[in-house]
């Protein structure tokens, strides 16, 4: 169960290291559009972009925290993150589109679930 968690765990940082690599580099992307279900035109508008990067930020030091918290600071931080990542895809879920509750916190929710066990 031990690695099986590692595996969820680097799968979920992975992920959100993606979500960061379309929120800051491929910001106007037809991929971005398209997973945001947004236009390029919308996602080429100043404020939304800057938006967008700041989000990105966020996405990317959540998939550092959830690397470190599965190599250095131990099952009790991990947790904890994987437990904020979820909460943020609920929100998400909730506000913006009911899918966001699977598409980012599917793998967290698996994880989350395995480290009880491991």
């Amino acid at each position: 169960m031990k690695i099986l968690l590692q595996i969820l765990t680097v799968l979920v940082g992975l992920e959100f290291f993606y979500i960061m690599y379309l929120e800051t580099i491929a910001t106007t992307s037809k991929k971005t559009a398209q997973v945001f279900q947004m236009s390029q035109e919308e996602l080429s508008q100043k404020n939304v972009n800057v938006l967008f990067k700041n989000q990105g930020v966020y996405n990317g030091l959540l998939g550092v925290l959830v690397l470190l918290a599965i190599t250095v600071f131990g099952k009790a931080v991990l947790q904890t993150v994987l437990g904020m990542m979820i909460l943020i895809a609920a929100y998400g879920a909730l506000t913006s589109n009911p899918k966001i509750i699977l598409m980012q916190g599917g793998l967290p929710i698996l994880a989350l679930i395995v480290s009880f066990f491991a």
